[in-house]
């Protein structure tokens, strides 16, 4: 035994191993003289014994520790050997067992071998068997626990790898030398519907749609297939029809690796280890992807890129045959008024309807297209005639004819539709697509819900245009406005009551442009409202100035676009700078249109009421040209009346214009003054004081000048030019 606090000879011998190194030996025998020998006799590098002289000293030696080796006597005090080897079998001990023992029968050995000994060694033995047999079993303890150790890690590898592979995500599979299924993992049900045991034996080719299997074939079997060299494609696997669901796809996009595995000599008959990753997911978000680069979300139509591409490829085509094809620019007319009017929920609802209906005028192969907001572009390719393009026209109008069924009630859209024709209007997508847009804004000029084919000269117009614009854009800071005068003339009181500004435009190349040419241009690109700003800060200044040179009584007049009374701030504006030039507001007249008070009756109307009631005068210009109506002057509180220059102009006599005699009963009765324009002649003059209207203006009294002419005008009243 080991004294506590005494280390061994054979402990000293051993030296100082960590545990893995060393060797533990348990003496077991009931000759003190025996235990101390045997480790003297026994001693090597690393190994530590221990002793005990029972069976129960060996077992509670055993419970504390494990040993590598037990040197065990047959017979002992309390039980024998055979005991001790029943209790190591039991508690599945692996410690390898020497039997030493003094019996001469020959059923001791047997029944120790039997029992799990490893040897046995009868007494009396010679030093170097006893030693010969101790390390003869130490080595095969050490063989036996390596090799049981790489079997566990074998194991334990294996339970990994089939984990790995059972409960991959991918489709992993092996075939043999034929190309049938060998083994396949569960993965296959979930991504095929297939049982793995209804696909054992069967060949791989019969899952491939039949578009692929040339090509997964020329790979999987092509000679000179290197083991180990692994090849990757994309291919479409089909699913199993008995659990697709309904609606489902009929395959599966999968990328495959496929690596050929050696057979004997090196080989590639061994068959092929194969992965396949479900990619459909990835190739949906492709496709929607792509879809969505070239295709408009809203009507599922190409886009403008596409289009592009498209109409080029049709441009190489027809350059090739010499052929002809044409461009359709197709713009929604009043487009704007759905979504002011019914919101753009509305708006998109009637741009898919329309849509719709185009798709169903066209030939197959033409192309429709959506490039962004109400405009629609179409290819036609392999036309004969212009006529073609025509007759497709007319089927377009004629297919928006009936009324779209919206939320809000039924909406007549009507389109207007440029035609560019290949290759007499240009041989480049740009230019065709150009001068379609040109010919389709000459509609929306002309009246609109119609078509017209392009006209070099309507390109020369629409760089003029372009031009005018661009220089539009610079005129308020180059001031190259100027304000006009052209006096209102009291024919009893024989003097300039008042004066109304005309706008002109100072081009520096052009001259003196009117405003018929450019208004229209500024209310198309939202100048108009920082020109009519302009206007009212010029027009009220120079009213503040002839009324510090003494002219108190004189009224200025101004015309208003439509597009100045949609801006919330119009009233609040007018007020404001009449106020800052200290001028009386009843002195400051605003005309606005009879067309403009018919559009809008409630939302103008009410910038009207509030003009009024902050004491500004209010004018109707062209009065009786539209659809006015007794009602419209009630819920218009104007002041004043412009009898337009179309009336006027056939004046003959009082006898012969009902027309003018309604309207100045119109202004007695309604309490209005009255100002009739564009009086040219003295009789016309004559006619209209016989009639009842007093105050006029028109080139029978001066032309619109200056406000340098204006103001000798005021100092000395213009004489009516009899010789006119």
């Amino acid at each position: 035994m080991v004294i506590p606090g005494e280390q061994p000879f054979y402990a000293s011998i051993a030296g100082s191993q960590p545990d893995a190194d060393v060797c533990r030996i348990l003496v077991v025998d009931d000759d003190a003289s025996l235990r101390r020998t045997l480790p003297l006799v026994l001693a090597r590098e690393g190994r530590v014994f221990d002793e005990c002289a029972s069976i129960s000293e060996a077992v509670a030696a055993l419970e504390r520790e494990h040993f590598d080796l037990i040197l065990l006597d047959y017979r002992l005090p309390d039980a024998t050997g055979l005991d001790l080897l029943d209790w190591l079998t039991n508690h599945e001990r692996e410690e390898a067992v020497i039997v030493i023992s003094g019996e001469d029968a020959i059923d001791a050995a047997i029944g120790a071998l039997r029992g799990g000994a490893d040897d046995y060694v009868r007494k009396p033995y010679h030093v170097a068997q006893l030693q010969r047999a101790v390390d003869s079993t130490l080595h095969k303890t050490t063989l036996e626990r390596a090799n049981r150790t790489m079997s566990q890690r074998l194991r334990a590898s294996e339970r990994l790898h089939r984990f790995l592979v059972e409960s991959s995500p991918d489709m992993i599979f092996t075939l043999d030398p034929e190309g049938r299924f060998s083994y396949i993992n569960p993965r296959v049900r979930q991504m095929l519907g297939y049982e793995r045991a209804a696909l054992m034996r069967r060949p791989f080719s019969t899952l491939v749609v039949a578009e692929d299997v040339d090509r997964i074939n020329s790979l999987m079997f092509a000679r000179g297939n290197t083991p180990g060299e692994s090849f990757n494609i994309e291919l479409r696997l089909r699913r199993n029809r008995e659990t697709l669901v309904e609606g489902g796809p009929e395959s599966t996009t999968v990328s495959l690796t496929g690596i050929p595995m050696p057979g004997s000599g090196g080989r590639t008959s061994n068959g092929l280890y194969g992965v396949a990753r479900d990619i459909s997911e990835r190739k949906r978000a492709e496709e929607i992807i792509t879809f969505q680069a070239y295709h408009d979300q809203l009507t599922r139509l190409p886009n403008r890129v596409l289009f592009k591409d498209r109409l080029e490829l049709a441009i190489a085509q027809a350059q090739r045959r010499t052929g002809a094809l044409a461009v359709m620019f197709i713009d929604v007319d009043r487009f704007k008024l759905v979504n002011d009017t019914f919101g753009h929920a509305e708006g998109d609802a009637l741009l898919r309807g329309i849509a719709a209906r185009l798709s169903t005028t066209l030939r197959r192969g033409d192309t429709l297209a959506r490039l962004g907001g109400d405009e629609f572009t179409v290819l036609l390719p392999d036309i004969n005639h212009p006529e073609d393009a025509e007759i497709i026209a007319r089927k377009i109008l004629d297919a928006l004819a009936p009324p779209f069924r919206l939320d809000h009630g039924d909406f007549r859209a009507t389109v207007s539709i440029g035609i560019s024709l290949f290759p007499r209007d240009g041989d480049t997508a740009e230019d065709l697509t150009r001068h379609a847009d040109i010919a389709m804004y000459q509609v929306k000029r002309s009246g609109k819900n119609a078509f017209r084919f392009f006209d070099p000269e309507l390109n020369a117009h629409y760089r003029e245009r372009i031009a005018l614009e661009n220089d539009l854009r610079l005129a308020l800071e180059r001031s190259e406005f100027e304000l006009y005068y052209q006096p209102q003339v009291s024919m009893k009181a024989a003097r300039v009551v008042g004066m109304e500004a005309l706008l002109r435009w100072n081009h520096p190349t052009h001259g003196q442009i009117g405003p018929a040419t450019f208004i229209p241009v500024a209310e198309e690109m939202g100048l108009i409202g920082d020109i009519s700003h302009w206007v009212l800060e010029e027009a009220c200044a120079q009213l503040a100035r002839w009324r510090a040179d003494g002219f108190e009584d004189l009224r200025m007049s101004l015309n208003l676009s439509p597009h100045d009374f949609s801006r919330p701030d119009i009233v609040d504006m007018v007020i404001e700078c009449v106020s800052r030039n200290q001028l009386p507001p009843a002195q400051v007249e605003l005309e606005i249109t009879e067309s403009m008070m018919m559009q809008d009756t409630a939302g103008v109307a009410a910038k009207v009421k509030a003009m009024r009631e902050a004491g500004l005068s209010v004018a109707i210009d062209d009065f009786g040209t539209g659809y006015s109506a007794l009602a419209y002057l009630q819920k218009f509180p104007v002041s004043t009346l412009k009898i337009d220059r179309s009336f006027v102009r056939d004046l003959d006599g009082p006898s012969t214009n009902p027309i003018i005699s309604a309207i100045t009963g119109i202004a007695r009765g309604f309490g209005l003054h009255l100002i009739a324009e564009g009086v040219e002649h003295a009789e016309q003059a004559e006619t209209l004081r016989i009639l009842g209207c007093d105050v006029m203006q028109g080139y029978l009294f001066a032309r619109p000048g200056t406000a340098a002419q204006a103001k000798g005008w005021l100092e000395v009243a213009p004489q009516p030019d009899l010789q006119r």
